[in-house]
C-alpha cells in the first residue's frame, strides 16, 4: 500500500508516521464526502426522502453519517496518530516542505488540545491537504482508493 521511494526522502527514517498510511487514506476518501456536502436549503423539509430523490444526504445537517464517521474514527486513534494527522494536514496546505517533517509534528505536539476532529473537520479541503501532506512523505492512496471512489 505504501508507495515510498527511499528511506531519504522523509528523512531517512522508515517509520515517520505514527498514523498509519491507509489509516489516512481512509480518512480522505472521508474527508472529501463531508467536503461535497452543500449547505442546507431547507431544514424540515417534511416529505418523504424517496419520495424527493433523497437529495437531503447532500446537505451538510448536524447529524451528517460522514461528520460523525470522521469524528469516531479519529477519537479511536491514539494522541500521537491525531497529532500525525494534523502535522500532515499542514505539511499539505503548502506551509511547509518535506525536510520539516520534525518541526512540523513537533509544532502539532505543542498545540494538541483534544479537540482534533473538530479541528480538521473545519478545514476546507481537508483531504486534498492530507494527501499532499502524504505524497511529500512519500506516500500515496492511489492503492487504496481503487474501487472506493
Amino acid at each position: 500500500m505504501q508507495d515510498k521511494s527511499t528511506p531519504e526522502d522523509n528523512g531517512g527514517d522508515e517509520d515517520v508516521l505514527t498514523v498509519s498510511p491507509e489509516s489516512v487514506c481512509f480518512l480522505i476518501v472521508k474527508a472529501r464526502e463531508f467536503d461535497a456536502k452543500d449547505e442546507v436549503t431547507e431544514p424540515d423539509p417534511g416529505s418523504n426522502p424517496s419520495d424527493d430523490g433523497d437529495i437531503a444526504v447532500l446537505e451538510d445537517h448536524g447529524d451528517d453519517p460522514s461528520a460523525q464517521e470522521i469524528r469516531s474514527f479519529i477519537h479511536a486513534m491514539s494522541i500521537d496518530e491525531r497529532i500525525d494527522l494534523v502535522a500532515l494536514m499542514w505539511l499539505g496546505r503548502d506551509d511547509y516542505s518535506a525536510e520539516d517533517w520534525e518541526r512540523v509534528r513537533e509544532q502539532a505536539v505543542q498545540e494538541y488540545n483534544g479537540r482534533t476532529a473538530d479541528y480538521l473537520l473545519g478545514t476546507p479541503m481537508l483531504g486534498d491537504f492530507l494527501e499532499e501532506g502524504l505524497s511529500l512523505l512519500g506516500y500515496s492512496c492511489e492503492e487504496f482508493q481503487t474501487g472506493r471512489l
